[in-house]
């Protein structure tokens, strides 16, 4: 017989489920109406495909639509050349992957661009269709993998300050609202949260005493009419709501509309059966989370009731 899923699993099922990827976006830019509309053609099956007829258009489109997979350009273009107009691009989009199409021996350009890590390939005109699609999915997968190694330096550095920061305020001497209002605010960095609060909990009631964080300055407390926060309290587990637009029991909630929050985590922290605070992450567009990302906040919940529990039993202490 199967055993019971925990509460646990279940809220690590939903965050980490994963709506069906989206197509790549890459970017063909040419002079040639012809050309242009051959490159769209060719791509537009696998690929969300945007286009522009020279760079400076081009430099137009991304600023417009943001990143994209890959850059496919004409290199004689009037004004900018290609290799001009990519060079452009590498601030901004380190990680998107720029290729040249040339139907001249622009050696020197080329050379100097590539050396320069602003080109990942050539391609001569007349191009074989085949040939250009094969080189195009590899420098799409090169950007998936550009992009996983970056992101998961940016989780190992943020876990690693959530961490130290967990750590440096069980061992100063701060008051319970700067103790609440660092943990809040390496909660919210850690996890890319648009808001973050850590209250405190009397029972079975939120009480004044809180932290919050927010990535736009100040961040709205709603917590004691939201019915996620109701029911951490109430069982002393996870709660969650990975696309509240589509959530049947959030539906009416007003203050999810005010405040445009689609996904809510709550985290109670409990000690010895008792429920200390609560901690919502907030998020203003549907999450998903690794499973190593649930593990470190569990993990970490832990560590801040350990926090909760001293420092308030130092104050009781002190008053005393």
């Amino acid at each position: 017989m199967d055993s019971p899923i925990s509460e646990f699993d279940k809220v690590r099922l939903q965050l980490m489920s994963l709506e069906r990827p989206k197509k790549q976006k890459i970017l063909v830019v040419d002079d040639e109406p012809d050309n242009l509309d051959l490159l769209y053609r060719t791509f537009r099956r696998d690929f969300n495909v945007l286009k522009a007829d020279s760079g400076m258009n081009a430099l137009q489109v991304l600023a417009a639509e943001g990143e994209v997979a890959v850059i496919i350009s004409d290199q004689r273009m009037p004004e900018m050349k290609g290799t001009e107009f990519l060079s452009k691009t590498v601030p901004q989009f380190p990680n998107t992957v720029r290729i040249i199409l040339t139907g001249f021996t622009d050696i020197e350009d080329l050379v100097e661009a590539i050396n320069a890590g602003q080109v990942y390939k050539y391609i001569t005109k007349p191009w074989d269709p085949g040939e250009l699609k094969a080189v195009v999915q590899r420098a799409a997968e090169t950007y998936d993998l550009l992009n996983q190694r970056t992101e998961e330096l940016r989780r190992a550095n943020a876990q690693m300050a959530l961490l130290a920061v967990l750590v440096q305020v069980a061992q100063d001497n701060f008051s319970l609202e700067e103790t609440l209002n660092s943990i809040a605010r390496a909660f919210g960095e850690s996890f890319a949260v648009d808001g973050a609060i850590l209250q405190i909990v009397d029972g079975s009631n939120l009480v004044a005493t809180q932290g919050n964080y927010s990535c736009a300055g100040s961040v709205e407390n709603w917590l004691a009419q939201d019915p996620l926060a109701t029911e951490a309290i109430a069982t002393g587990q996870m709660q969650v709501s990975v696309n509240v637009p589509q959530d049947d029991k959030l539906a009416g909630v007003a203050h999810y509309s005010n405040t445009g929050v689609e996904a809510h985590l709550i985290i109670p922290i409990t000690s010895a059966g008792k429920v200390l605070g609560v901690l919502s992450l907030q998020w203003k567009k549907p999450c998903t989370l690794r499973e190593d990302e649930l593990k470190l906040i569990h993990l970490s919940a832990q560590l801040v009731a350990i926090v909760l529990s001293s420092v308030r039993y130092h104050q009781i202490a002190h008053a005393a």
